[in-house]
């Protein structure tokens, strides 16, 4: 049974997959404009810390003067200046390592939901208390608890090792 809808599944994701993904261009009809979908079998740009070496330079298209600049650095590097440099660097790479390195605002973001979280939690079991829930008990006022102690004492419960033997009957106190 389960290798029939496996056999199954598999069958309808394969149609679907090709039909969905055989088009470069995708129309969304309800929005009305168009949306490229990214080619994942070309080499892609990845700026990250964990990959320091991308599959291709930040820039694919270059300008005349990134042409030149280009021919500029097939020579000697003692020629170029250091916005010339700095300017080849950014064809290759989208930041350097202390821009990618550099913290950012994100942990502020996280603590500010997380508060909101917890309050907004602090509001919903408020209103349970007050709406939800019914009153406490009686036994739970002090008062109550109070008498039931003095029953308890007057009736000598566990007077041997328990709660009555801890109370002086002479004095009429704690021991």
């Amino acid at each position: 049974m389960l290798h029939l809808t496996a056999r199954r599944v598999g069958g309808l994701l394969s149609r679907r997959g090709v039909a969905a993904f055989s088009s470069s261009i995708v129309k969304m009809a309800s929005h009305g404009h168009v949306t490229e979908q990214a080619d994942m079998s070309v080499p892609m740009y990845w700026g990250r810390l964990d990959t320091p070496l991308p599959d291709r330079p930040y820039k694919d298209t270059l300008s005349a003067a990134d042409k030149s600049l280009k021919q500029k650095e097939k020579g000697p590097w003692n020629n170029l200046s250091k916005e010339e440099k700095l300017a080849l660097y950014r064809m290759m790479f989208e930041e350097s390592f202390a821009e990618m390195k550099k913290p950012t605002g994100e942990w502020k973001t996280v603590v500010g939901g997380i508060f909101f979280f917890i309050g907004f939690t602090g509001l919903i079991v408020l209103w349970q208390r007050y709406y939800v829930y019914p009153p406490h008990p009686r036994t739970l006022d002090e008062e109550w608890q109070a008498m039931q102690v003095k029953r308890m004492l007057d009736m000598r419960v566990n007077p041997v090792e328990g709660f009555s033997a801890k109370w002086d009957y002479e004095k009429g106190q704690w021991k």
